[in-house]
């Protein structure tokens, strides 16, 4: 675990902690069993997934600790082969035993353009429309290979950009560390904790068993890494309301996978009457999380300055994809997106001596930027109830995918590829069937994470707190 326990230690002082001091000894509470890496790769996504539960998980035994509900001393432990399978939970998902169906789009993938490979993303209709009207072509893979391969992959990656579709190209390490994207994000920690407005010191909500008893945290994530946030904070005892919309596409199995032990409603920000209800919610939070683009929000009067000044002492998290500056900063993106770009499936390639991309085998940029958005929110609460004031965490999945090449490589691509995780599932009765999914990793001793609800019907909640 030599590798977990001083990625976790960097975490621990990362991202501009100085506010409030985060006490070393916490980690000295820090149990890490079992195998450090499980699952085949150059990159150590074991290490990854272990000190990013692992610090999320202590940041909220700190703030369980500040409320009473647990000991300070109350040790922690993570299981590194539980922290990989977490990493990989939508794979493991189950109804009725059965497992989900494939959730990549027919056109969805890595094609060869005239000088190299370009990966689509078209899981939602609106991104593989706007694709094929780049390309001119039809729907039919065959069609759209053959059209790419007269592009330049830089060309066509820089026109589906500016149409507002989801391509990258693929890139070396040292491609990618040539653009100016790399260059603006480079120098930036894995997570960044701002100060956003002023408030009086808060205390923490009293009662509860759980370490977030009490806490109400509203939703605003699709996909994977926003709701692995939620979810996880979730099974520490917040109330977590996700806030959707009729008009937006989802992918129902990780809505089932992501979405377990949350509330669910429904309401389109785009009509004032419902946006006036969306900030009455934001009123009575203690947490507002999010993963629009960057700018998204904010040209809505939804930005982080504005709901502070509406709630003092909010903590507002942010997701994106490249990070919040450079010329990318407005760009759509998804975990595998980023990988491609960024030379990891590149590197992954070179050590399997493969012909082509080969990613991770995770949505690792995914699943760690969950983790660190949930450390980020704790340390923020953290400071909210010592020091006060309002604050905005941001975490993107380039910089998580920075932090996770950082860690450095190791011979992992002759390990096993785990078929299943059965040992680590909790059932839940649903409309759908009886869904299995890996239960919250990660053990606070005296305050062991549960959920108390499984996936909820999108909208089925109104847009009240209970």
């Amino acid at each position: 675990m030599h590798h977990a326990k001083a990625a976790l230690t960097d975490l621990w002082a990362a991202g501009g902690f100085d506010m409030v001091s985060l006490d070393t000894a916490s980690l000295d509470t820090v149990d890490l069993v079992g195998e450090e890496e499980v699952l085949p790769s150059v990159f150590r996504v074991g290490a990854a997934a272990i000190a990013s539960t692992a610090a999320a998980t202590t940041a909220v035994r700190d703030l369980g600790a500040i409320r009473g509900v647990v000991d300070s001393g109350a040790r922690v432990t993570i299981d590194g082969r539980h922290a990989s399978s977490a990493f990989r939970s939508e794979r493991y998902l189950r109804v009725d035993g059965c497992p989900p169906t494939n959730p990549w789009a027919p056109l969805s993938g890595y094609y060869r353009a005239a000088d190299g490979w370009i990966q689509l993303h078209c899981n939602f209709e609106h991104h593989r429309d706007r694709i094929v009207e780049v390309l001119g072509t039809s729907q039919d893979r065959v069609a759209v290979g053959a059209a790419i391969a007269r592009w330049a992959r830089l060309d066509l990656e820089a026109a589906i950009a500016a149409s507002g579709g989801c391509a990258t190209a693929f890139r070396s390490p040292d491609e990618w560390a040539a653009t100016d994207q790399a260059g603006a994000i480079g120098g930036l920690p894995v997570l960044e904790i701002v100060h956003v407005g002023d408030a009086p010191a808060e205390a923490l909500p009293a009662g509860g068993a759980l370490s977030l008893s009490g806490l109400r945290i509203l939703d605003l994530t699709r996909i994977i890494a926003g709701p692995v946030a939620g979810r996880f904070l979730a099974s520490h005892g917040a109330t977590v309301m996700r806030v959707g919309a009729a008009h937006l596409p989802v992918i129902d199995q990780l809505i089932a996978d992501s979405c377990v032990g949350k509330l669910a409603t429904d309401l389109d920000l785009r009509d004032a009457e419902q946006r006036a209800r969306f900030t009455s919610l934001v009123s009575g939070s203690d947490v507002l999380l999010q993963g629009y683009r960057p700018g998204g929000l904010e040209a809505m009067g939804l930005g982080p300055s504005e709901m502070a000044a509406l709630r003092p002492g909010l903590v507002y998290a942010s997701l994106s994809a490249f990070g919040h500056v450079g010329p990318w900063a407005d760009r759509r993106g998804f975990d595998s997106l980023v990988q491609t770009a960024s030379g990891i499936g590149w590197t992954g390639m070179e050590a399997a001596g493969s012909e082509g991309p080969r990613p991770l085998p995770a949505q690792a940029l995914d699943h760690a930027s969950g983790y660190l958005l949930a450390f980020g929110i704790a340390v923020a609460l953290r400071r909210r109830a010592t020091v006060g004031g309002s604050w905005h965490v941001r975490v993107s999945l380039a910089q998580t995918g920075q932090w996770i090449t950082s860690l450095g490589r190791h011979d992992g691509l002759r390990l096993d590829d785990p078929a299943s995780a059965d040992d680590l599932m909790v059932d839940f009765e649903s409309l759908d069937g009886r869904v299995s999914v890996v239960g919250p990793v990660g053990d606070i001793e005296g305050a062991s994470p549960r959920w108390t609800k499984g996936p909820p019907l999108l909208g089925e909640s109104p847009p009240v707190w209970p």
